[in-house]
């Protein structure tokens, strides 16, 4: 799958691949258009479907990875309050568990739930990711 000396970015890659592994699985069960949203990010990533899976799979082998910069941190809970809306219906676990995971990403405790519940409504009216972020800019200060 991956080499023995793997970059700092396939690292991150990996552990954002199992975080959204993970949330997949707070409602109890892997919905299918939750695993074609992730795989499909892991593809987008130069990752081949098997290799999603497996990771997935073997996810308690990974060790989380920090996001190197705040568009990365950005671009994570992105995916994960996507990944929360893929199978159409928003759970009260995941969106702890998102919330949860923007702390641990380095968010300010303080803005995570607004930030969250931002990207969330976004998404749901249909606007691009980069017009979410700008919307989030004005409080999260990059």
């Amino acid at each position: 799958m991956f080499g023995f000396f793997e970059s700092e970015e396939t690292k991150r890659l990996k552990s954002h691949i199992t975080n959204l592994g993970a949330l997949a699985k707070v409602d109890g069960h892997v919905d299918q258009q939750e695993m074609e949203f992730i795989v499909a990010i892991g593809q987008k990533h130069g990752m081949k479907k098997s290799d999603v899976q497996s990771l997935l799979a073997n996810s308690e082998t990974i060790e989380p990875q920090m996001p190197a910069n705040d568009m990365e941190r950005f671009d994570q809970i992105y995916d994960l309050v996507e990944m929360m809306l893929a199978d159409g219906i928003v759970d009260e676990n995941e969106m702890a568990f998102c919330v949860t995971m923007a702390t641990k990403l380095g968010f300010d405790t303080s803005i995570v739930g607004v930030l969250v519940r931002k990207i969330l409504m976004g998404v749901k009216d249909g606007l691009s990711r980069e017009n979410i972020r700008k919307e989030t800019q004005t409080f999260l200060n990059y």
